[in-house]
């Protein structure tokens, strides 16, 4: 396993492990989303690593950028708000590591670069803006142990506020450490970043009534699909049942709890779930006749998550057609736990000399290998 299972989890969130004595440094991951900013903080452990506390919290960071290619203020004010308390928790535990990546928002606002330096001046967080390629490979690392052992070829899907990353992996040479082989040699035979996510899509649409809103979203999300040059070569290599796909988002996470009947969100219950495409499909059904008021009232979904729904939904549905004969395995675990990943175990960085005061030389947008080994400073 890559990290030991916490007690229990919240929806949006890991709930820390109770712990009476500590050994080692303590790492940190921060994940600056379209939607969500959220923190994971763990120790390493033979096991791979164990999560001692985390934060979630939605600050809609990229509500309205389609619109006007800008973060509003609004929405910075929200996102300032969740990093100072991030900032206060990664202080209150004397995190060794740190390392904070900001993904689709930032990337396509005008004032991304600005803001990032706005955060680094008002919390001490070093935010890299990463590209698309590397925030579907973070994906992938996180979900390595739920690749089932016999599959030639794996799709993973990652579905963001701004973005949804789509990767075809080549999983015959991993042997039989999935881990490193994809952090040393990662596998991936096509990578697609789509301009869709639950955000963005939810927006786009947000003119028409819900009925016309949700069928115009699932035309559109296929016409993206339709566009991966790739996407013939998914339907031959997986239709022979010889791979699966490996889905990991708020909303594959959501969507599980409800085909479960989950009366509270529970992890253990959904991480590493198997789910065909048909009982999918049956879900998304249901919760398409439950309309808004009917999707809130899910306890796996609640009021934050059910305006988003149906934007979610149709992207997995559009992403499942490339080969709906074959079941996913849900993963409730994203960009934090792959970070953590690479961080713990993946290629050691040299060491650089320290700069001068007042000298800079930001690290490439992509790679979170480059900067400063603690990422942030919050003492």
């Amino acid at each position: 396993m890559a990290f030991e299972k916490t007690a229990g989890h919240r929806a949006g969130g890991h709930r820390a492990r109770p712990r009476t004595r500590r050994r080692g440094p303590l790492y940190a991951a921060v994940d600056l989303g379209t939607n969500n900013c959220r923190l994971l903080i763990a120790a390493p452990s033979r096991a791979g690593f164990s999560v001692l506390d985390s934060h979630s919290q939605i600050a809609r960071l990229g509500e309205g950028l389609n619109s006007t290619g800008r973060l509003s203020d609004a929405a910075i004010d929200r996102a300032l708000d969740a990093l100072r308390r991030i900032s206060g928790k990664l202080k209150a535990k004397k995190v060794a590591h740190v390392r904070c990546i900001a993904t689709e928002a930032c990337r396509q606002a005008e004032n991304g670069p600005d803001f990032i330096e706005r955060v680094r001046a008002e919390t001490g967080l070093n935010f890299r803006i990463i590209s698309s390629h590397e925030e579907a490979r973070l994906a992938m690392v996180s979900c390595h142990d739920l690749i089932r052992p016999d599959a030639d070829h794996v799709l993973v899907v990652d579905i963001g506020g701004g973005s949804t990353e789509i990767l075809l992996v080549d999983t015959r040479d991993l042997g039989d450490r999935p881990l490193q082989g994809l952090l040393h040699r990662p596998a991936i035979r096509s990578v697609v970043s789509l301009p869709i996510g639950v955000v963005t899509l939810t927006e786009a649409f947000s003119h028409l009534e819900p009925d016309a809103a949700t069928l115009a979203m699932r035309e559109y999300a296929r016409s993206q699909v339709a566009t991966w040059h790739q996407a013939d070569q998914v339907r031959t290599l997986l239709s022979g049942r010889s791979g699966h796909i490996v889905g990991t988002s708020g909303t594959i996470t959501c969507l599980t709890g409800v085909h479960l009947g989950l009366t509270r969100y529970r992890r253990d219950k959904v991480d590493g779930q198997w789910i065909t495409h048909e009982a999918m499909m049956q879900v998304i059904e249901d919760l398409h006749r439950a309309g808004e008021a009917g999707r809130v009232a899910y306890p796996t979904i609640g009021l934050d998550r059910a305006p988003l729904m149906m934007a979610g939904c149709a992207i997995v549905e559009a992403v499942w057609s490339l080969a709906p004969e074959v079941p996913m395995r849900v993963g409730d675990r994203g960009l934090r736990e792959g970070l953590l990943l690479t961080m713990m175990q993946g290629p050691k960085r040299r060491r650089t000399r320290r700069r001068r005061k007042g000298s800079s030389a930001p690290g490439r947008a992509g790679d979170p290998q480059s900067g400063s080994e603690g990422g942030s400073h919050v003492g």
